[in-house]
């Protein structure tokens, strides 16, 4: 069993994709997350991936996840967010991206929304992950969305470390719900009294319980720090350097 390691560009808002790159490199990542948003290099209805892709792939990295924006609960009309799935997914395939992150984001009808897109999901080989967060931040809220659709494969969860156990789920618990609908791993710190973001091992969240649990899984494993929302923290340099220390100490 691996882990893989990775980081978002959530954490180096604005920056220039090509010093995104130098940045993971730097840091021994493996993986780049990268995050979909119009004030972004790579977003919705860009021109062209290939350019990005191409950085990305020359300097050793691999896309570990096109994080989105889109939310598969929000109330209103299915239209808007089947489409904005369907980009999303045509954005992964040009990048070759194996997994696409989007929110829960309310009480809609998911499940028709995701199974619009199913065919779209399967033909373009990614995986669509809906996150703890928002309207379902726990493990057992998230899998509500997913397994009704019993195909682990094309729609699973991510795991961000930081809501389920806000929400009072222990990483056990939230691995155990999840089973093989788990897809990727989120890691991030932070007090329970204060959502501002600190590096890994330096907040509240049991990362060295979320680092047992997760001993016999495979995947991703993604540094989020939330400096676009968060622009007084520090750099993301210094929340990439505790993070490989959590790695160094409980890597499988």
């Amino acid at each position: 069993m691996a882990w893989r390691f990775a980081v978002s560009t959530l954490g180096m808002p604005g920056v220039p994709l090509a010093q995104a790159v130098r940045i993971a490199v730097a840091h021994g990542c493996e993986g780049l997350e990268i995050r979909a948003h119009p004030d972004e290099e790579v977003h919705l209805g860009m021109a062209s991936a290939a350019a990005a892709r191409r950085l990305i792939g020359d300097a050793g990295l691999e896309i570990a996840c096109l994080a989105g924006y889109a939310k598969v609960c929000e109330p209103g009309p299915d239209g808007p967010v089947i489409a904005e799935l369907r980009a999303l997914v045509d954005l992964a395939h040009q990048l070759g991206v194996p997994s696409i992150r989007v929110f829960p984001g309310g009480d809609g009808a998911a499940h028709d929304r995701i199974a619009a897109v199913l065919d779209d999901v399967r033909a373009a080989g990614v995986r669509l992950l809906v996150e703890t967060h928002d309207s379902h931040p726990t493990g057992e809220a998230v899998l509500t969305i997913v397994e009704p659709l019993g195909m682990p494969g094309a729609v699973a969860a991510l795991w961000d470390a930081v809501h389920p156990w806000r929400h009072g789920e222990s990483p056990a618990r939230t691995r155990a719900v999840l089973g093989d609908y788990l897809g990727y791993f989120q890691l991030k710190d932070a007090r329970a009294a204060d959502p501002t973001p600190l590096p890994p091992g330096d907040g509240e969240v049991p990362l060295a319980e979320c680092a047992e649990v997760l001993q016999a899984w495979s995947g991703w494993v993604s540094l989020e720090w939330e400096r676009a929302w968060y622009p007084d923290i520090a750099p993301v340099g210094t929340a990439l350097d505790a993070a490989s220390r959590w790695l160094l100490a409980h890597r499988p």
